[in-house]
């Protein structure tokens, strides 16, 4: 038998090669490894981490989910402390807990949902700069809307992704609200997963829909095949691992 225990974690991603870096790009300076680490300091075994989003560099998480297995049972309060205890100040173990051995992080996920954070002031809020992308001017919200609607649903985004090994690109969008209040904005986006890169190459082209680049029937153009000029993924600190859904 082994224990299963389930964080879930918030971290400022600006310093960090993501979540994980896998192949010839395996690093150190990733969330897990800095977790992982701490883990096997504390317990002496070797642990596996499995993620419920795996956030690419530079991306934050309000609420990352992850599991891990030990042979040897420890309280999830002491592994919380100990943790919280020698992590980096940009990652916080929130809560700890015993969960079934079948419980998987990535596998049992419904959904996940990202936001991005746009300042849309005339000036640059000095505070909000390392997490919010500066628009200069008020996008058109209207025009992103009806460009987030082509998005929806089950579509094939291998156009809106670096990944190049994916046994599918073909992902699920169930919702994207973009939501503005004053100098600031948001984009939410959920959907069953997501390939490597697509929420930054979505909001990409959002934004450029935003500010006139372009027209909201090119993203329909785009995930129906036809050549169309693609967009620049978003700059990755204005984008957040909301929550994963389970």
């Amino acid at each position: 038998m082994m224990y299963n225990y389930r964080l879930e974690i918030e971290y400022d991603g600006g310093r960090y090669d993501g979540w994980q870096r896998l192949g010839k790009d395996a690093g150190t300076n990733t969330v897990e490894r800095k977790l992982i680490e701490i883990i096997s300091r504390m317990t002496g075994e070797d642990v596996e981490m499995y993620v419920g989003s795996r956030t690419e560099k530079g991306v934050h998480a309000l609420c990352q989910t992850a599991n891990f297995k030990l042979e040897k049972e420890v309280k999830p309060i002491e592994l919380k402390n100990y943790l919280n205890r020698y992590l980096p100040r940009d990652i916080a173990v929130m809560s700890v807990s015993d969960v079934p051995e079948r419980f998987h992080s990535q596998l049992n996920a419904q959904s996940r949902i990202y936001e991005y954070r746009l300042d849309t002031g005339n000036v640059a809020n000095v505070f909000r700069r390392k997490y919010a992308y500066h628009t200069f001017d008020e996008p058109d919200y209207d025009a992103m809307r009806k460009a987030a609607a082509y998005f929806e649903g089950k579509h094939d985004f291998k156009a809106f992704t670096t990944a190049r090994k994916s046994k599918s690109t073909v992902r699920d969008i169930k919702q994207i609200r973009i939501q503005h209040e004053g100098s600031k904005a948001y984009i939410r986006i959920e959907a069953d997963d997501f390939l490597h890169n697509m929420a930054r190459y979505i909001i990409g082209m959002l934004l450029d829909v935003g500010n006139g680049l372009k027209k909201p029937e090119d993203v329909k153009a785009c995930l129906e095949g036809k050549d169309i000029q693609m967009s620049l993924p978003a700059e990755s600190y204005g984008l957040f691992l909301i929550k994963v859904v389970y």
